[in-house]
């Protein structure tokens, strides 16, 4: 009788696992699509699913077509993690689609860099810097971009791309080249105005990027690192730039989806993501900057334009508080797009 009891017992538990298996057998993640997909994918999502056995699903879109659809089914999401940058994951958190994150579930994230702990809501996966990229067969002979005032080069007209779904970069360097920050950002208005002679196009997303500086349609971009650090790897002859002022400073996030079914198995997915040995695999394969203390990088990759390691190398960024992005992006993007992009 006991034996037939414990036979019960063992079944029962067995169904239960099988059960609990079908039930999460899949963590869907919202994450850009291309080649931040895949670093996703070869990275975090590959280890999470070596330590959990439940796979991994993407939803991939733009950063404001995600937001706008997660807005779209509220308490109902249609993912469990979220990957966004550090300013919009603002918005998400606003609008009550992330979940208040609960510390202790991730404790990898102790060894967080101070500009990847972002909010209660989303922690920084990985820095960049959007910075000065350029075609050297295809600028003046010479020219290395050591101040962001050489964008305004008359030698440059026609020359430029910038992304059309963020003027907050160009802005923060208008700005600090006109003796402010980004918010007092009305003081460097006139400057930007006097770049759009330089403007030969807005990119519209990473891949077309790509496209306009790879044909030498536009030889100089306001161009993010991780993207030309691919190009280069490619073949590509594109080289980046920091100006003196410093690069811009981004940080890409992940949080979990408020109404998430499998928010316990989202936590253990971030803390993957901040594990040291999961972030040198960012910054080897893909050039991102790893927001963790404990993470050790080649010195030769340390040395790259772009890559931040040491916090000598986060100072030295400009830093447009990811809040103040948030709060100021509906107005920079209308300014943008009537004094700017109509011209």
């Amino acid at each position: 009788m006991l034996r037939k009891m414990g036979a019960l017992t063992l079944l029962t538990t067995c169904v239960l696992s099988v059960g609990n298996a079908v039930a999460a057998d899949k963590l869907i993640v919202s994450t850009w699509g291309g080649s931040f997909k895949d670093l996703i994918d070869q990275t975090i999502a590959k280890e999470f699913t070596k330590e959990t056995g439940v796979e991994v699903q993407f939803v991939t879109g733009g950063t404001i077509d995600r937001l706008n659809k997660a807005k779209l089914a509220g308490g109902s999401p249609e993912t469990d993690v979220t990957f966004t940058t550090a300013h919009v994951g603002y918005l998400y958190a606003n609008s009550g689609l992330f979940e208040k994150l609960d510390m202790s579930k991730i404790p990898n994230a102790v060894n967080l860099v101070q500009r990847a702990k972002v909010s209660p809501y989303h922690l920084g996966v990985w820095g960049y810097v959007y910075t000065i990229g350029y075609r050297p067969d295809l600028v003046p002979k010479g020219e290395e971009f050591t101040s962001w005032n050489d964008l305004w080069r008359p030698e440059l007209k026609s020359s430029i791309a910038l992304p059309d779904w963020d003027p907050s970069h160009i802005i923060a360097v208008s700005a600090k080249l006109s003796g402010s920050d980004a918010a007092h950002w009305e003081q460097g208005q006139s400057r930007l105005k006097a770049l759009i002679p330089n403007i030969k196009s807005f990119y519209t997303d990473d891949a077309n990027s790509q496209q306009l500086i790879s044909t030498g349609e536009t030889p100089v971009q306001v161009m993010l690192s991780m993207n030309a650090y691919s190009m280069i790897a490619e073949g590509v002859n594109i080289k980046l730039a920091v100006p003196k002022e410093g690069a811009i400073l981004g940080v890409d996030t992940v949080a979990i989806n408020k109404g998430s079914k499998h928010a316990e198995l989202a936590y253990k997915f971030i803390n993957i993501a901040l594990k040291p040995e999961i972030q040198q695999e960012v910054a080897k394969i893909y050039r991102g900057s790893p927001t963790v203390t404990n993470a050790h990088i080649d010195p030769e990759l340390a040395k790259l334009p772009g890559m931040l390691t040491t916090p000598e190398q986060w100072n030295a960024t400009i830093n447009t508080d990811p809040q103040l992005r948030a709060e100021k992006t509906a107005e920079w993007r209308q300014w943008f797009s009537e004094n700017i992009m109509s011209h």
